[in-house]
């Protein structure tokens, strides 16, 4: 089930489905072909050049373009940034980074989760593409019911982390079906509250066929699953837009009963 409802969004980002992000880690390392055309890896050089030193040595420049190193650093001073705002957010966890990399270690995660537990006017939203360990370590967190958990699919060769996705205790699972880099056949969303989908953006961006988003939307509203459109991307994303058929897909999860305000 899912409702349409109004969230107030604020200017710390440009994700359309979020109004905060929180990075208590910086630096990844590619896994997938979804990886490629990361927008962090830009985004961290541009940081670091910029004197944040949090992301010092988490790229280097190779074929002209910033690839990730592989340098995880664990920000300690970033751990209690939600606790210093009062009102309510919906809070994008690591959008520089993913929180289950398997050189996050487990304490600190634990610590990640506490801060979440502790902030209930906070609705967090966590994203991962570590979706094996994501499951190995889901038991021993507390998931409190403020913590959106989901993962990343940009084909049907990476289906499987949906399956692992379902053994956790995310109060709401949702799917990022982007960069769509293919069709997806198994479109089974039992236990998936909410579904977004969306092409690459940028000056490398491949293409995403319509009809790939098109069964996606159809099995949505089929299983009666929310369903939002991020947009269809390309060199120039503001140009192609995000309507599909003539209309915008914008449908929350029926779970997210309360509207976040940003202060």
């Amino acid at each position: 089930m899912f409702e349409l409802l109004a969230w107030k969004t604020v200017t710390a980002t440009t994700i359309e489905w979020t109004d905060s992000t929180w990075n208590p880690v910086a630096g990844c390392t590619i896994l997938s072909p979804g990886c490629t055309n990361c927008y962090a890896m830009g985004m961290a050089r541009r940081l670091e050049a910029m004197g944040q030193g949090k992301y010092a040595g988490t790229t280097r420049v190779s074929g002209g373009r910033a690839k990730w190193t592989g340098t995880l650093v664990m920000d300690e001073g970033a751990l209690d940034i939600p606790r210093r705002w009062s009102k309510g957010r919906m809070i994008f966890v690591n959008s520089m980074s993913d929180l289950f990399h398997e050189d996050v270690p487990l304490d600190f995660i634990a610590r990640v989760f506490t801060v979440m537990r502790e902030t209930p006017q906070h609705t967090y939203q966590i994203l991962t593409k570590r979706a094996e360990r994501l499951a190995e370590l889901a038991p021993h967190l507390p998931w409190p019911d403020n913590v959106w958990m989901g993962v990343s699919v940009e084909s049907e060769d990476y289906w499987p982390r949906v399956d692992h996705l379902r053994r956790t205790g995310g109060y709401v699972k949702f799917l990022s079906l982007e960069p769509l880099l293919g069709p997806l056949k198994t479109l089974d969303f039992t236990d998936i509250d909410w579904v977004i989908a969306g092409g690459e953006s940028g000056p490398n961006a491949r293409p995403m066929d319509p009809a790939w988003v098109r069964a996606i939307r159809d099995a949505c509203v089929a299983q009666r699953v929310a369903f939002h459109f991020k947009q269809w991307g390309g060199r120039n994303k503001k140009a192609a837009g995000r309507t599909l058929d003539n209309r915008t897909w914008d449908q929350w999860p029926a779970k997210a009963r309360v509207a976040v305000v940003a202060a």
